[in-house]
């Protein structure tokens, strides 16, 4: 189950020993305890730093508690991840579920998910001053799988207008893109942990299909919430420059506690990507789509995220 003491741990530290003791990681230099976090507490722990070991039974502890472990590049783009083999109780029978289901049920999944994340780019966009009814406009025109890609018409309209006119979003630069890729990995760490929670196979996606993504279902259900990172970032670059400094990492992870409007209820980020996997997991179980996405927060808090 996740919760919202949910934390992110990052270790960027060059040749650093993490173990388990009594119950918690633990974080060694040079034979010296450096640090310590509840195992219970911890969604995902994310190493950027070369040289890193860690023990077999810390990695059976995070396993059994349904925390990843995510290996990224110099590029903070996440490259391998340990997950566990057993997530709920019927995982078997969902992940049949999800093999079989029809491609008119998997598209209507995607358009939704789709107009979600265009509301919440619209949203961003009207926290920072800039006019937001493009955007409304084209949530009214996504079809069917989005079969017109409004998603990418949404992107070019949305970019400029939150990075700036020089922007431009490649994964691989080392600027203000490596930041987003922080942020995203965060956010993928965490919608990867509430899939296998939900019993549910990360590879099989909704669109994402490249048969070399394994986190291709994880990619689709974060969408919605990619906007909170681009106005984290955004914001954390305006008042303190693009490089990924550890102030920037903990604001970006901070981010997963961010409480989010969710039906009659407000739940944080972390708790609204499980109850969105789980509600997909059921739809396939049900043969009846019925997602729970979550609704963009107010502007004030939007224009607030990174500082």
């Amino acid at each position: 189950m996740v919760n919202a003491l949910d934390q992110i741990i990052d270790i960027a530290t060059d040749g650093r020993h993490l173990s388990r003791d009594r119950g918690f990681l633990k974080v060694e230099e040079d034979g010296r305890e450096v640090g310590r976090v509840p195992l219970d507490q911890i969604a995902a722990v994310i190493v950027h730093a070369h040289g890193i070991t860690w023990t077999t039974s810390l990695l059976v502890e995070l396993a059994d508690r349904g925390a990843l472990l995510v290996l990224c590049a110099a590029n903070h783009q996440p490259r391998a991840v340990l997950w566990p083999l057993e997530g709920h109780h019927t995982q078997g029978a969902r992940m049949r579920a999800q093999w079989a289901a029809k491609t008119p049920f998997i598209k209507q999944a995607w358009k939704q998910v789709v107009i979600a994340k265009v509301q919440m780019q619209a949203a961003a966009l009207a926290s920072i001053g800039q006019p937001r009814s493009t955007l409304d406009r084209m949530t009214r025109e996504i079809k069917s799988g989005d079969s017109t890609n409004i998603e990418a018409q949404a992107a070019r309209h949305y970019w400029p207008r939150m990075m700036g006119t020089e922007f431009r979003r490649d994964a691989g630069h080392t600027d203000i893109n490596a930041l987003l890729n922080y942020g995203y990995t965060v956010l993928r760490a965490t919608t990867s942990r509430a899939v296998v929670a939900a019993g549910l196979h990360p590879t099989i996606g909704l669109f994402h299909t490249n048969r070399g993504n394994a986190f291709a279902l994880a990619d689709d259900l974060m969408e919605p919430f990619r906007p909170l990172v681009d106005c984290a970032v955004r914001n954390i670059a305006a008042n303190e420059g693009p490089e990924v400094t550890p102030s920037a990492k903990q604001a970006l992870a901070r981010l997963i506690a961010l409480d989010l409007p969710l039906g009659d209820s407000i739940s944080p980020v972390s708790v609204a990507l499980n109850k969105l996997a789980t509600s997909l997991a059921l739809s396939f179980e049900r043969r009846k789509l019925d997602l729970a996405l979550p609704r963009p927060p107010d502007a004030l808090t939007l224009a607030g995220l990174g500082k």
